[in-house]
């Protein structure tokens, strides 16, 4: 559970994904997908000046 809250916890902070995998020891980015997929208010502010 720890390490799935924090794999969610630096995708909700809009960290990157590759680095998101480095950090967790992922061989597969499947497997650090499903964090950021979760986060559905990652792209909010993406369009904002």
């Amino acid at each position: 559970m720890l390490r799935y809250a924090c794999g969610f916890y630096l995708a909700s902070h809009g960290h990157d994904t590759r680095a998101i995998q480095a950090y967790l020891g992922h061989k597969n980015i499947q497997h650090t997908i499903r964090y950021t997929e979760l986060t559905s208010d990652r792209f909010q502010k993406f369009w904002l000046d």
